[in-house]
């Protein structure tokens, strides 16, 4: 009797009173009081509209609602586009050109695009793109020009040569050039911070499994052997893996096995800083017996090391160069300022040559 008398005499609670107010709220004054966006409860319900905001609305690629269910009908298009249909689709008389990019890295795709599109060749590009934010923006602009094999890396970072990021990003380059010679195709590799100033497949001569070009600074005489150079200091050559060409021919295949093995043996760490070239490098050497290889000429395939430093050499073969690899530094803005101090940066007044045109 004693609790049924206690519960008799309790207050009961207001199924409107206000949980943060000790006064209880009457029905009228609940529907008259205007809520306030400085109140809790404006707050609350502030919070609340937020929330049904970034799942309802479509806004896929928002930095304040990245839910990646949320595709536009193109996006979820691209997203499924494999690298046997893109390659299908961007390959002119069984040759495809393709280059690897991350979203950072759109300004120096589009100034060697600029360059690709003066030697008529743009129309065989394929931008394998590291990341959706590089695969959504190439494909509006540009539509099936651009694929991506999973899984996706960071788009918003620059990679800085030597990192543990940026061999991430460089050691998928023989998988995805094995993949496309699998599939039938001749394939021509570009990092994008180069520039054509010639056709380069006029230089293509013969029918060898790989081509590729020297990244030694030291002058070669003009009438240089096509053969594999030999083992330097550190008991590999020294050939960029910046440009390949490699028809799709078992020797080819072989290498980039081969490559992709050495890679999975010596990976990247704080001790050693590993990148994709020595990998190349070293597949190269113990291939070279099996495979059919072709170093392409110094003068119209010269490294940064040589073309940006050795004016001399520049002006005494003059006429002669083919791609120009703006290698030998590091960092985005270094490499931009070089491209401009010597006429290299097209992006700046030549945007529309490029099939992307001008990236906002």
């Amino acid at each position: 009797m004693a609790q049924q008398k206690y519960l008799h005499q309790r207050p009961i609670q207001n199924p409107f009173t206000n949980p943060f107010s000790s006064s209880p709220l009457s029905n009228s004054s609940l529907s008259n009081r205007p809520i306030s966006l400085l109140s809790r409860n404006g707050l609350l319900l502030l919070l609340a509209l937020l929330v049904i905001l970034g799942v309802f609305l479509p806004w896929a690629g928002s930095p304040l609602f990245p839910f990646p269910n949320t595709l536009s009908p193109s996006q979820s298009k691209w997203r499924d586009y494999s690298l046997a249909q893109a390659v299908e689709f961007a390959a002119k008389n069984g040759t495809v050109i393709v280059c690897a990019v991350s979203y950072a890295y759109l300004p120096f795709l589009n100034n060697w695009l600029i360059s690709v599109s003066r030697q008529k060749h743009q129309d065989k590009v394929l931008v394998i793109a590291e990341d959706y934010a590089t695969l959504y923006k190439v494909n509006e602009k540009w539509p099936g020009h651009a694929v991506l094999i999973p899984p996706a890396l960071d788009s918003q970072t620059a990679h800085k040569f030597g990192s543990q990021g940026f061999f991430n990003f460089t050691s998928r380059r023989p998988q995805h050039l094995l993949q496309i010679v699998e599939l039938g195709y001749s394939v021509m590799y570009n990092d994008v911070d180069m520039v054509w100033l010639q056709d380069p497949f006029k230089y293509l001569e013969g029918r060898h499994d790989a081509y590729f070009m020297d990244d030694m600074t030291a002058i070669k005489p003009l009438d240089h052997s096509h053969d594999l150079p030999p083992p330097g200091k550190k008991g590999r050559p020294y050939i960029c893996s910046c440009m390949i060409f490699l028809r799709p021919t078992s020797g080819a295949k072989l290498l980039m096995r081969k490559w992709i093995e050495e890679l999975r043996d010596q990976p990247w760490s704080k001790a050693k800083k590993a990148n994709d070239q020595p990998g190349f490098n070293w597949a190269l050497m113990k291939t070279a017996h099996q495979v059919d290889l072709y170093l392409l000429p110094q003068t119209a395939f010269p490294t940064g090391g040589l073309y940006f430093k050795n004016k001399t050499w520049v002006k005494e073969t003059k006429g002669k160069h083919v791609i120009i690899h703006n290698n030998y530094i590091v960092g985005f803005e270094k490499k931009t300022k070089r491209f401009r101090d010597y006429g290299l940066w097209l992006v700046d007044d030549h945007a529309l040559e490029s099939p992307l045109g001008k990236l906002e």
